[in-house]
């Protein structure tokens, strides 16, 4: 059975029935637009324009798989910018997709709360042989049951230039990456995730467009010069024409939700969005979604990232914020980064101390409102009142990790702290990321890769990609070639079951820990006042200790080491009587196991005695949860 679609996307190519598709563009810069239908019988049809500048028409004899363009004022003919399918990629023409074709099979799915999220990150392009959505259809009886994760998030799928590319250069939003299968393909992808009870993350960019393939500003004013971002100009939210601008976007994200069935978007570096209207395009998006999902009785979320810590973005809107689900949390990784690889250059000189890491995950962000020596400024707002369910944290990323000169992972630049690190992240009160890889210790690196035309674009990313690596004191020459194919292939991994010992046990490791976290309430997400959560250090021992209370009264206690050595501490808090559950140091997670903690733990006023190994974890249970 086809889906029925309760919401109805008003641009770009819409089927009417079999033989009828009503065509819509904004194009306000345009005086006319001609459609071109390029197949299968080619036609020529002057569009009607209406007094906000849009041109429409419903023609016949077009039907799904019909490939098409516009004709701006008989001068420039471009794809459609609400174009679902670009099968011959950037610069080519159109094709017709019928919403409604694919035979959905998730009817009974209803999303997954934003709290039970445990999130894969993977690039649809290098996590598989195949670099398609198909290609990782197969592996997701491993990603549930041996990794354990709850929901996998997209790297960006519209529409980019080329074959290989991160998909922060998207120029087509709704268009689904030709060479990634296309719309059908990611279709069956999400289907067969919801089969198996996994939600899907769809990571999407509205503060900018590709380089490449941008032909927006010919149809309208897309984009402002009142305000510059990174990118270049940023796009129109507030500025003369801005409706139009927003309902594009808006509907961008209404479609992900509705035609796709995505469970929650990521906005990427919403720090470039810009809008100083009443009513900002976040919260209007962010409401858009939510009433959309309620609709279709499903839940969606709706995850920011930003580099600029204001808390206002995740607040109610009740309460003066923006209304988003959640938020990424840079300073956690930070924190932790600096902590078990000692590197303190660039944006990481405001990190470092084992007090920044409880910070971290006593309250969320470590610089709130104080002064960034990285930007020589104060910078953010205190997040502790915000639950910690709200924000998402992770030691590597797409960013963290193919932002640096060659790409390397943890598992190169720590590997001996692996285990610690992964148990700080996914027993944390937040929302737990994993990077495509990490559960295992994959050592590919993760490069950035690009497929431009343009050569002289490509000289241009290069020479960026140098500039931007100045201030880490990294060497230009170290730094790959984004348009050199063996740069993307060098970031391919290897995932499912690992023959390397090493690997195998940190592949177990990882699953234990997501099944500790989804089998015990007290290291769930923190998503209300029935949990609590206290943390302390250890500075001389280098050690973290976190105590977390759930729901009825379960507790659990983590003690993580980053000491290089062997090292004990005395707990005299918090008092009781406690259960190893888990230790890294055991035969199963160790080729070379040494002493595990005390299997029962007593905490009296004068103290227990816990001995870790070097970069060890020992977590525990209170007996009557055990």
């Amino acid at each position: 059975m086809a889906s029925q679609n309760t919401w109805r996307m008003d641009i770009g190519a819409n089927p009417v029935d079999s033989d009828q598709v009503h065509f819509r563009v904004w194009a306000p810069h345009a005086k006319s637009v001609n459609l071109k239908v390029c197949t299968p019988q080619p036609k020529d049809v002057l569009l009607d324009r209406d007094e906000l500048g849009y041109f429409e028409a419903t023609v016949s004899g077009v039907s799904a798989g019909t490939r098409y363009s516009y004709l701006l004022d008989n001068t420039h003919e471009r794809p459609d910018p609400a174009s679902r399918f670009q099968p011959d990629g950037v610069h080519q023409p159109s094709a017709v997709i019928d919403p409604n074709s694919f035979s959905w099979t998730d009817h009974a799915w209803r999303g997954l709360p934003q709290k039970d999220f445990i999130i894969y990150e993977l690039h649809p392009g290098t996590f598989s042989k195949e670099g398609t959505f198909r290609g990782i259809i197969p592996y997701l009886d491993y990603l549930k049951n041996d990794v354990g994760i709850t929901a996998i998030e997209l790297m960006p799928v519209a529409q980019f230039p080329g074959t290989r590319n991160w998909g922060y250069d998207g120029t087509y939003l709704y268009a689904v990456q030709n060479t990634y299968g296309g719309p059908e393909a990611l279709q069956q992808l999400v289907d067969a995730c919801h089969a198996k009870g996994l939600a899907v993350i769809m990571d999407v960019v509205y503060h900018h467009l590709g380089p490449e393939g941008d032909d927006l500003g010919d149809f309208g004013p897309y984009f402002s010069d009142r305000y510059r971002t990174p990118w270049g100009l940023a796009v129109n939210y507030d500025g003369p024409d801005s409706d139009e601008v927003r309902h594009y976007i808006i509907s961008n994200a209404v479609y992900w939700t509705s035609e796709y069935h995505i469970d929650a978007l990521r906005l990427d570096a919403i720090h470039g969005i810009f809008d100083f209207s009443a009513y900002h395009v976040l919260q209007e998006l962010t409401e858009s979604v939510h009433a959309e999902a309620t609709r279709l009785g499903r839940t969606a979320s709706v995850i920011a990232e930003s580099d600029l810590n204001n808390v206002r973005f995740i607040t109610p809107t009740a309460q003066g914020g923006y209304g988003l689900d959640g938020t990424w949390n840079d300073d956690f990784h930070h924190a932790l980064h600096c902590l078990v690889t000692g590197e303190r250059r660039g944006y990481y000189m405001d990190f470092g101390s084992l007090e920044d890491l409880a910070t971290a995950l006593r309250d969320g962000y470590v610089i709130a409102g104080k002064r960034s020596r990285y930007r020589r400024c104060r910078h953010g707002n205190a997040s502790k009142g915000r639950p910690p369910s709200q924000f998402v944290v992770f030691a590597q990323n797409h960013d963290q990790t193919g932002n640096r000169a060659i790409g390397d992972r943890l598992s190169i630049l720590a590997p001996e702290a692996l285990k610690v690190v992964a148990a700080t992240v996914l027993l944390s009160p937040n929302i737990p990321l994993l990077f495509m890889g990490e559960e295992y210790g994959e050592t590919a690196p993760f490069q950035y890769f690009i497929d431009h035309g343009d050569q002289d674009l490509v000289e241009a990313v290069r020479k960026g990609r140098r500039a931007e690596f100045a201030h880490f004191g990294w060497k230009p020459e170290d730094i790959p070639d984004p348009q050199d194919p063996a740069t993307f292939e060098r970031s391919r991994i290897h995932p499912g079951q690992q023959s390397d010992p090493h690997r195998a046990a940190m592949l177990r490791w990882t699953r234990s820990l997501t099944r500790l976290r989804r089998s015990h309430s007290a290291f769930a997400a923190a998503d209300s006042d029935q949990f609590s959560h206290r943390v302390w250090t250890f500075e001389t021992e280098n050690i973290v200790v976190m105590h977390r209370r759930g729901p009825s009264e379960s507790e659990g206690l983590l003690v993580l080491s980053f000491n290089n050595r062997p090292v004990s501490i005395k707990l005299g808090r918090p008092e009781g009587q406690w259960q190893l559950v888990l230790s890294s140091n055991t035969e199963e997670f160790q080729t070379k196991p040494a002493d595990a903690p005390c299997a029962k733990l007593s905490i009296t006023t004068t103290g227990a005695l816990v001995p870790l190994p070097a970069y060890g974890v020992a977590v525990y249970v209170t007996e009557a949860g055990a």
